[in-house]
């Protein structure tokens, strides 16, 4: 029964990579689409039942994230990340063979999570800028990307990273939460931003983005004013 579920869990993250590769977004839309993936008996993603699109609109990822009223809060709060659900429980493998939990959320302030494959070139067209975000974070806060096909292609993905300059953490497999999640995410790259608890919070941020610094610090200070703490600036 172990082998059995393995298999098809493998074969599951299979099909979600080819049909992210074949939503791999060019363009800069910035919320997420209006439906999930829809799933067959077995478990894999039935890629033939692919809705929504991804709405069209600035760059920033976020909407009215710097007005100060009760319902752009309830915008940050409810935005389109959280219909792709949550991180309260979960278990993954890094690159390099380490364990990454909830804990490790919990543990900061803000996570923002990249979504993304071998297969996407507008993916590993914004790594050099994500490693360089990356590099300039305070303690509180830390950049982690989900690499889709990256278990059965480790050396190619650590290669990448190092060429990039990518020094944060990579995950290639997943349980829990995080595996739920991977099968609701419809493009690559795909970006989300998440508080201590595990929450995401605004928008999610789909495709690869002009300003990817000015977008992504602009999300991560949307979190930690929704969760009442000091915004923060880039080090230089």
């Amino acid at each position: 029964m172990k082998n059995r579920n393995r298999i098809i869990r493998f074969l599951s993250v299979v099909m979600l990579t080819a049909a992210l590769t074949a939503g791999c977004a060019e363009q800069e839309p910035t919320q997420g689409g209006k439906d999930a993936l829809q799933t067959d008996d077995a478990g894999g993603v039935d890629t033939t039942k692919l809705q929504g699109s991804p709405d069209e609109g600035g760059s920033d990822g976020l909407s009215n994230a710097g007005e100060n009223n009760t319902d752009s809060e309830n915008d940050v709060m409810n935005g389109t990340a959280s219909k792709l659900g949550s991180l309260v429980e979960f278990s993954a493998e890094t690159l390099d063979g380490a364990v990454f939990t909830q804990e490790d959320i919990q543990n900061k302030d803000v996570t923002v999570i990249n979504f993304w494959a071998l297969t996407c070139g507008p993916c590993i067209a914004e790594m050099p800028d994500l490693a360089a975000f990356e590099k300039s974070l305070p303690d509180n806060v830390q950049v982690v990307t989900v690499c889709f096909d990256g278990a059965w292609s480790k050396e190619e993905t650590q290669e990448l990273l190092e060429e990039c300059g990518f020094e944060g953490v990579t995950l290639i497999a997943f349980e829990g939460d995080l595996y739920d999640l991977c099968r609701n995410i419809q493009y690559t790259p795909t970006t989300v931003v998440v508080d201590s608890e595990g929450n995401l919070i605004g928008d999610s941020i789909i495709g690869r983005q002009a300003d990817l610094s000015g977008t992504y610090l602009e999300a991560v200070n949307t979190v930690l004013r929704a969760g009442g703490k000091d915004e923060i600036s880039l080090e230089e």
